[in-house]
């Protein structure tokens, strides 16, 4: 439902840890003349290398055993390091533990427990009694240690030694000592923020004065490092408008008050299991985030991309237990997946975020786990867990007014073991919530029509979100095609939506029905745990036993691919992202978008006159009427937008090697005419309802001609935009049945240029939309060479695709649009001398000028 955020360190930054000094030559005894006096013997030169442990570690040191043993000694802080860690693998996790920012963008860190950066670590030994930490990158391997290949590798990836530290002592040759203090006081990226996240937040130089080391923490697999850090800021400059600049920002304001800001760090060191899990293999036709790397193979002919999916670790405690699984019999995996609530959640909705992450439940019985998730709610004065300490996962509670949620995960990049997680939860989601169901479901449900959602009611809408993103953070993405299993009747069905919901995925951004009308009896408006939910937790987390490897694996995922989802619809992923596939769309729900558009807008119809009344609050302003008005029209929008990507639309469905038919498909040319017809009737149609006179009043000096022109003529740009005229042009070459560029135009033209063959007066709506018409092919018909991603073909990542530009300059669009244009001159010349209304006569004498220009600009 919301953006998963990562943010990972882009670049590395050194400090160096000053030597001790040699003593100097003591001065010449009082009263000796410097020429006569004695030589004076040569100081002895310190010893080299490390010192005894006892002369560094002492009994006054205060001492914590864990990952790594630490001591304390006054103000100093040492690392002991046994040699059974060097060389061991490990993630250094950075959050802020406590700041004053405030976002000015949505995905910036700047609340206590969001993440700043990850990075993989490890410790080794180097000449001159050096400890390097090295940062570790995930890019190419070889999977086999002893072959020749595998020196190759290792000689073009040597990973940066991001610092060293001296060896202050050795203990018996089992571990040594080295002290830290310094650097987890200094600015180095591995424990700090990643570069971009400090150009946002406009820091300078670290200052040393004010940075101190709060606490250190050791446990049995993880060490946590509390520092404050306090930095020198620019300050803000005054802002007269929206911001331009690309990189995101956020508002400090202490920079303003003290030319500083302070923050405070919390670092989790935590090592990478000894014993990596076996991976799974990503497939494009089931929706994970995926890690993945190159592999250079001693007997392959070719490097080979391996990705695989995340996915947290599921075990049988004991052998009689995976007898057991293996007979069919549910068992309660060795570690289940636990999410603590934040003391700082509002009591009132602390069972809801519990119930969304116990919700999953029903997901992970059918791949064979009892109990293998659930929520914890903390008590108040609970300190045996803090929220920053990576063994736990948590979802976090920030008191922001961001309209947001987000679930990411930190996971092992060997395997794609996923070892925590923080969900963000933004207080102002709520208000989000509301407008959402609002807009979405009052028309049928009563319990929406009010400022104020009963806590029962808010509290199921936030259960939704919790699921949601829980599900992120067991590796889920989204599937923007599940609700496109249901049929739009579907979604009038009390029976059906009742045993079914209206989409087979809660990843899905579906939110709630908004095509049930109120005569259906629908009372589920909510989103749930679906058949694909089920689905997917089963094809990652059941156990393949018998196998050796992940490819083994691979061939027994496709074979359930093909037994259990192929068949089932709802069981499909059709992509998280894809240009072109109408099925693959967020906000939208049902099968056929001209039918659940046309439902949601008699919804909207019927909210609208209800508006005033339903968002009035004694002693207030209009503030929420010109909210709730603010999200019908946004939703509204929205409809538009789910018509008009079937016009030019091209199916993908992923498949297999092994599966007969086509990967990609034209959309009907039926289902393309029915959306430009609904385009017609709906928005280039003048949508006077949307132009309530009661509302428009009471919020706004206008009455709302130019934010009708600008949905229409979003819509037209995307219409006519040049990615689609290409497919369309292509389509028409390889299918006789295919809608036509040539079509498109005719029946576009034929809804915004009615009048001509009514002879009737355009109003001011219609006058508008018109003259965007004629700019908008006219832009066409003038369009420069195309800038942006050069390929002819589109780019793919984990199956998303980004659609390559498109230069019209070489194919047949300006050419069709020259056409059309001269066909529309001549058109509106022949109804001129019939048309009478003044104010059109000028609008089209005006159009016809402007056409001309176009046409021969000389």
């Amino acid at each position: 439902m919301f953006k998963q955020l990562l943010f990972l360190a882009t670049a590395l930054s050194f400090s160096a840890i000053a030597q001790d000094r040699r003593p100097t030559t003591p001065p010449a005894a009082s009263g000796t003349p410097a020429a006569t006096a004695p030589a004076a013997p040569a100081a002895a030169a310190p010893k080299a290398g490390p010192k005894s442990y006892k002369e560094v570690i002492t009994d006054k040191s205060k001492t914590t055993k864990g990952l790594f043993i630490v001591h304390k000694l006054d103000e100093k802080y040492f690392f002991e390091l046994p040699d059974s860690l060097l060389g061991r693998e490990m993630m250094a996790i950075t959050r802020l533990s406590q700041s004053s920012t405030t976002p000015g963008s949505v995905g910036l860190p700047a609340y206590g427990g969001e993440l700043l950066n990850r990075q993989v670590v490890r410790f080794e030994k180097g000449p001159d009694n050096k400890i390097f930490m090295r940062s570790v990158a995930f890019i190419n391997v070889s999977d086999d240690a002893n072959a020749p290949i595998y020196k190759a590798v290792r000689n073009s990836n040597l990973d940066p030694i991001a610092m060293a530290f001296d060896v202050k002592a050795v203990r018996k040759d089992t571990s040594v000592v080295i002290e830290v203090t310094d650097f987890f006081k200094s600015d180095n990226t591995v424990i700090s923020m990643s570069p971009i996240v400090r150009q946002a937040y406009k820091l300078t130089m670290l200052q040393n004065d004010r940075t101190y080391i709060q606490s250190i923490k050791s446990f049995p697999i993880n060490t946590e490092i509390k520092v404050v850090k306090t930095y020198g800021v620019t300050p803000p400059m005054p802002s007269f408008g929206p911001s331009t600049s690309p990189i995101p920002s956020v508002n400090l304001p202490a920079a303003s008050i003290a030319g500083a800001v302070t923050m405070e760090l919390n670092t989790s060191f935590i090592a990478l299991p000894a014993v990596p899990m076996k991976q799974r293999l990503f497939d494009l036709r089931v929706g994970y985030f995926a890690n993945g790397y190159t592999v250079y193979g001693e007997n392959s002919q070719r490097t080979e991309d391996k990705t695989f999916v995340v996915r947290w670790r599921l075990e049988p405690k004991n052998k009689a237990d995976e007898e057991r699984q293996r007979r069919g019999e549910l068992i309660e995996p060795k570690k289940p997946i636990v999410f603590y609530i934040d003391p700082a959640t509002p009591k009132q909705w602390r069972k809801f975020l519990k119930m969304g992450v116990d919700d999953w439940n029903v997901a992970f019985e059918k791949a064979g786990w009892k109990n293998a998730i659930r929520g914890e709610i903390l008590a108040d004065n609970d300190t045996t867990i803090s929220m920053e300490d990576a063994r736990y996962s948590a979802i976090r509670y920030f008191a922001s007014d961001i309209e947001n949620a987000y679930g990411p995960n930190v996971h092992d990049p060997r395997t794609g073991e996923i070892l925590e997680s923080h969900i963000g939860w933004y207080h102002n989601v709520m208000k989000l919530l509301k407008k959402w169901y609002m807009t979405q479901a009052a028309a049928a449900d009563p319990r929406a029509r009010k400022n104020k959602f009963d806590d029962e009611l808010m509290g199921q809408l936030i259960r939704f979100v919790s699921s949601h993103e829980v599900g992120h953070t067991l590796g889920l993405r989204h599937n923007y095609g599940a609700s496109t299993a249901t049929p739009v009747e579907k979604l009038r069905d009390k029976e059906f939506i009742t045993k079914n919901g209206h989409t087979s995925s809660i990843m899905d951004y579906a939110r709630f029905n908004y095509v049930a009308q109120p005569e259906d009896g629908v009372t589920d408006f909510f989103p749930r745990i679906g058949d694909y939910d089920i689905w997917a937790i089963e094809w990652a987390y059941k156990p393949i036993y018998d196998t050796k490897t992940a490819e083994e694996d691979k061939l027994i995922l496709n074979k359930w691919y093909k037994e259990k989802a192929l068949p089932n619809r709802r069981l499909w992923f059709l992509t998280e992202t894809n240009p072109y596939d109408p099925r693959s769309q967020n906000e939208d729900i049902g099968d056929n978008a001209m039918l659940a558009s046309g439902y949601g807008i008699k919804n909207l119809q019927r909210i609208v006159p209800n508006l005033v009344e339903w968002t009035k609050q004694e002693g207030e302003d209009y503030d929420m009427l010109e909210e709730g008005y603010n999200e019908v029209v946004t939703q509204f929008r929205r409809y538009m937008g789910h018509v008009t990507k079937n016009v030019g639309g091209i199916y993908e469905t992923p498949k297999s090697a092994d599966q007969d038919g086509p990967v990609y498909e034209p959309t009907p040319k039926k289902m393309q005419k029915d959306a430009v017809a609904f385009l017609n009737q709906q928005l280039f149609n003048t949508p006077k309802w949307i132009l309530d006179e009661n509302i428009l009043r009471r919020i706004r000096p206008d009455m709302g001609v130019d934010f009708i022109s600008k949905i229409q003529e979003t819509t037209l740009s995307s219409l006519f935009a040049s990615d689609r005229l290409q497919r369309m042009i292509e389509m028409t070459e390889k299918t006789a049945d295919a809608y036509s560029m040539d079509e498109l135009f005719a029946d576009v033209k034929g809804g915004v240029w009615g009048e001509l063959k009514t002879r009737k007066a355009a109003d001011a709506h219609r006058r508008n939309l018109q003259k965007i018409y004629v700019e908008r092919m006219i832009a066409t018909l003038n369009a420069p060479a195309a800038v942006g991603f050069p390929s002819t073909t589109p780019m793919k990542m984990f199956g998303a695709v980004v659609a390559p530009s498109v230069d019209i300059r070489k194919n047949d669009v300006q050419s069709m649009v020259r056409a059309h244009l001269t066909s529309l001159q001549g058109e509106i010349q022949a109804a001129l001398p019939t048309i009478t209304d003044k104010m059109t006569k000028y609008h089209l004498q005006d159009c016809v000028f402007r056409i001309k220009k176009a046409l021969d600009p000389k």
